[in-house]
């Protein structure tokens, strides 16, 4: 699978047959928008059609503009291995990611806020809580959280085989592709269009796209594998790969569904009942296990042994947790379903796997922590090391508490409450958001040549403020959930239940409140982030460019295994 060559490697090429055979399958796609939008009798439906209609013929331009002007040849440059990295794709995909973060960090406090003041919903059909709810979630998890993980596997399955992304037009069509379906499913909330499907509710057409962007990013991750000039694969490649081919496996399944028309949004999904509620919480409770954890643990496997130049504490404990967890992972589902109509031995399935999954948990925790081996003096001088190994102690919490919620008498108290809110909060903006931000706070003066960040002290108030956000947050649903989890089992001396909803409802409006002070906090971290950035980029303030091999050099690249300091596989 290796592929070695003494010779020194030449300038990318665009291949003109690439070329012409993506064109030609993207004005396919431009003829099939216009069949549909000549023959559709739905409002919502055209204007998607028209959105893609409009994304083919600008793919098309832009994918004949490549190399126009320089007779095929892509502009890169060489790094101080003599490796072309393809670094356009990661400067696009840092933008991305923090344009949909701000975006869903917005649009998930405003939700808070209409909790606190059901006014706010203003009367509306787009604006309401229904609609926004899936915008806010699909928002975070996919569209910030996805180009995040696009980006940084993109970024450090180069460095980790020293190669070149496979393909010069495959990577951006991946990209814009993912735009596509992000811009798509956004819009088709706010608009009506939904399977009601939890974190999968996008309908039949927005499916077989991200069907087809998903297939195209597997075969750019495992074809810049396949041409790797390091005989080992890093752990890191392990996690993305096992997200990548996992998330596949879930979308197909759960969202297998019949078009009541070609031209007509709706479908229907072939499951139902019992078995409908099983595959789609198999599906959600996986896709938090490998999107939302398997995809954020490649992250952290590379970029904070990168950031404090040490080696990864245990090598073999890195192989280990990646095994345990992709096997535990995929059965604990059921968790989601107890007290239902589930049978109650799937019920104990999902429950006792869940409880099995803190040892694998715990290890990767335990070894991103004691990465900082010979190192913790950067937890006070280097504010993004502090934000990553913050990240990881929030993903040992969200774990910790993961599965005590799944045991059947805690769950009996937990479910349906904010409790659960603050635990999904506690995991995505501590080790999601935390471990994002650390990894662009990274990327950013790697990628664009610069000596450090514009502000480390901004980095250090953006960490502050996020954290007192994220506090504020999880302990007001905790308490939030636990009292309504209380107030709904209190009975009279009568028997009857002793609260009515609106009781509890009216009982929670502080915390909710507070809740959305805190989602405020975070928002203003996030601007505080967004800001730094831009100056970086700028070259302002600590932010001094520098030559290119020297932002590249293979000693910014190293990696490390348990046997040696430093091993070179980036």
């Amino acid at each position: 699978m290796s592929q070695t060559s003494s010779s020194q490697p030449l300038p990318p090429m665009i291949s003109k047959t690439a070329q012409w055979l993506t064109s030609l399958a993207l004005a396919l796609g431009a003829l099939i928008t216009i069949y549909i939008l000549a023959k559709t009798t739905s409002t919502p439906f055209k204007f998607h059609m028209i959105i893609m209609l409009i994304a083919f013929l600008a793919g098309i331009v832009g994918i004949m503009n490549m190399g126009f002007y320089k007779k095929g040849q892509i502009e890169a440059k060489p790094s101080a291995s003599g490796v072309f990295y393809n670094e356009g794709i990661i400067k696009a995909g840092v933008i991305a990611s923090l344009f949909w973060g701000v975006a869903g960090f917005l649009a998930g406090d405003t939700l808070a806020w209409q909790l606190a003041f059901p006014a706010l919903n203003f009367d509306t059909a787009w604006f309401n809580f229904g609609r926004l709810r899936p915008l806010h979630t699909s928002a975070v998890i996919f569209a910030f959280g996805g180009n995040v993980l696009m980006v940084t596997s993109f970024y450090a399955v180069q460095r980790t085989c020293k190669a070149r992304l496979a393909g010069e037009i495959a990577p951006w069509f991946v990209f814009w592709g993912y735009q596509l379906f992000i811009v798509l499913a956004a819009t088709g909330y706010l608009l009506g269009i939904t399977q009601s499907k939890e974190y999968a509710e996008p309908e039949w057409y927005v499916d077989i796209w991200l069907t087809i962007v998903w297939v195209a990013y597997l075969f750019v991750f495992v074809g810049t594998l396949w041409r790797r000039k390091e005989p080992h694969i890093y752990v890191a490649n392990w996690f993305f790969l096992a997200f990548i081919v996992t998330v596949a496996m879930l979308h197909l399944i759960n969202n297998l569904a019949v078009p009541i028309s070609f031209t007509h949004p709706k479908s229907v999904i072939i499951f139902s009942g019992v078995q409908d509620a099983l595959i789609q919480w198999w599906y959600a409770h996986n896709a938090v296990g490998f999107f939302l954890t398997a995809g954020f643990l490649g992250i952290m496997y590379y970029f904070i042994p990168k950031r404090v130049n040490r080696p990864v504490y245990s090598y073999r404990l890195s192989i280990v947790h990646f095994w345990s967890l992709i096997f535990l992972y995929i059965w604990a589902g059921p968790h989601h379903l107890l007290y239902t109509a589930l049978p109650d031995w799937a019920q104990t399935l999902g429950m006792t796997f869940s409880i099995m999954l803190w040892m694998p948990s715990w290890g990767g925790m335990i070894n991103g922590l004691m990465t900082l081996s010979g190192a913790w003096d950067k937890l006070r001088t280097d504010p993004v090391v502090k934000m990553l190994v913050a990240s990881v102690a929030f993903y040992g919490m969200s774990t910790f508490e993961g599965p005590l919620m799944a045991i059947k008498a805690v769950n009996g108290l937990s479910h349906y409450t904010d409790w659960t809110v603050g635990h999904v909060h506690s995991g995505a903006l501590g080790w999601v958001a935390f471990v994002s931000f650390g990894a662009i706070y990274c990327l950013v003066p790697w990628v664009w040549g610069r000596k450090d960040l514009y502000s480390l002290k901004l980095v250090s108030l953006h960490f502050w403020i996020a954290t007192l956000g994220i506090i504020l947050y999880i302990t007001s649903m905790w308490a939030s959930g636990i009292m309504e989890g209380m107030m709904w089992r209190a009975f009279d001396s009568l028997g009857f239940l002793q609260y009515s909803f609106v009781e509890i409802v009216d009982k929670k409006f502080y915390l909710n409140a507070l809740r959305a002070v805190g989602g405020l906090l975070f928002v203003i971290g996030s601007l505080i982030m967004v800001y730094n950035v831009w100056r970086t980029i700028l070259g302002h303030g600590d932010a001094v460019p520098i030559r290119y091999k020297t932002a590249h050099s293979d000693d910014n690249d190293d990696v490390a295994d348990e046997d040696k300091p430093a091993t070179k596989l980036a």
